[in-house]
């Protein structure tokens, strides 16, 4: 192994000039031997990271950065970022997400130029979020994905795409890693943004909840227990409360509930009991529902009684199970 004593000269490349020499070793991926142009790719990523985030000595100039954006989208190297991630090496790719996370930031003018080339270039995103059935990129998409649902525009356009569908699958993949990273990116998508996620359940309710429903019932406890909490957090959300009024209703999802009350995991059915509370409280109850809860009253009380104690909220948790059981009582009567 061999050292060096003396720092490398500091590049003198303008941001110009390095993204037509990214663009060059991208493009010469498809042409040339591997392993050198493999190396000018690295080389290149190295230098536009320490342009975009400093070197640690010096300083990051916003003018370069915001120059770096620019140029980035008017040579459309911003598509080969995506388009070439399965041809990198891990170390590469882990630069090149942290570039990305920079660009998508930088604001030029009065726009968000990688935003609006990415609103321009809508396939970059069904590619990232089909790239979670590689193993090898998987979680570089996930990082790369994420940055894009900050931006509502974006968000909207995956939610609405037949790509989203695939995350009920991802959800639950056989690798952990890679299941929860997707869980990471689908609650985003849920949750980032209140307004775009409301108006989406309402043109897709139906869609939406028969799949939802799925993964409520799987037979893998994470993906169970965390798609519980995670319908507990978008129902009870403000802009989603016409949503949840109509969820309520349904004597299907009512008794997802009362099954998963069932469940041997005591995580699984304290959250099944705070979405569960809902339907029985509801001050518009349809009749459908109060049959349910009459025939199984029996069952629910015993269920209700037995419900081990939440943690940190005792007292407001034996309140609310309290009115809950006497709510089930009443309506047993009639």
């Amino acid at each position: 192994m061999s050292f060096s004593f003396f720092k490398p000269s500091r590049s003198r490349t303008t941001p110009t000039e390095l993204v037509k020499a990214i663009r060059e070793s991208f493009l010469a991926l498809d042409t040339k031997t591997a392993a050198k142009v493999l190396e000018d790719v690295e080389k290149n990523i190295v230098s536009m990271k320490q342009m975009l985030s400093g070197d640690g000595e010096t300083e990051p100039n916003q003018e370069q950065i915001s120059q770096m954006a620019v140029e980035i989208c008017k040579e459309d190297v911003i598509s080969l970022f995506v388009q070439k991630l399965p041809s990198l090496g891990w170390d590469v790719r882990k630069d090149l997400v942290h570039c990305w996370a920079i660009l998508l930031r930088q604001k030029v003018g009065s726009s968000y130029c990688c935003v609006e080339y990415i609103e321009k270039h809508l396939d970059l995103l069904d590619f990232l979020v089909v790239c979670y059935n590689n193993k090898g990129i998987a979680l570089n998409c996930g990082n790369m994905l994420r940055e894009c649902i900050k931006y509502p525009t974006l968000a909207k356009y995956i939610l609405e795409s037949t790509s989203f569908e695939l995350f009920f699958k991802y959800v639950e993949l056989p690798d952990f890693d890679i299941a929860s990273d997707a869980l990471a990116t689908f609650k985003d998508l849920l949750t980032k943004h209140e307004g775009v996620f409301s108006q989406f359940l309402s043109a897709h309710y139906e869609q939406f909840f028969e799949l939802y429903d799925k993964l409520l019932s799987s037979p893998n406890y994470v993906t169970k227990r965390q798609s519980l909490k995670l319908l507990s957090e978008f129902l009870l959300e403000s802009a989603n409360s016409r949503i949840m009024k109509r969820y309520i209703t349904e004597v299907r999802y009512l008794k997802t509930m009362m099954t998963l009350l069932k469940d041997s995991s005591k995580n699984i059915q304290i959250l099944a009991f705070h979405i569960f509370k809902v339907f029985v409280a509801n001050p518009n109850m349809p009749k459908e529902i109060k049959s349910v809860l009459s025939k199984n009253h029996q069952e629910l009380l015993m269920r209700l009684h037995n419900l081990p104690v939440s943690k940190g909220e005792e007292e407001e948790f034996e309140e609310e199970k309290n009115l809950i059981i006497k709510e089930i009582e009443k309506v047993s009567r009639f």
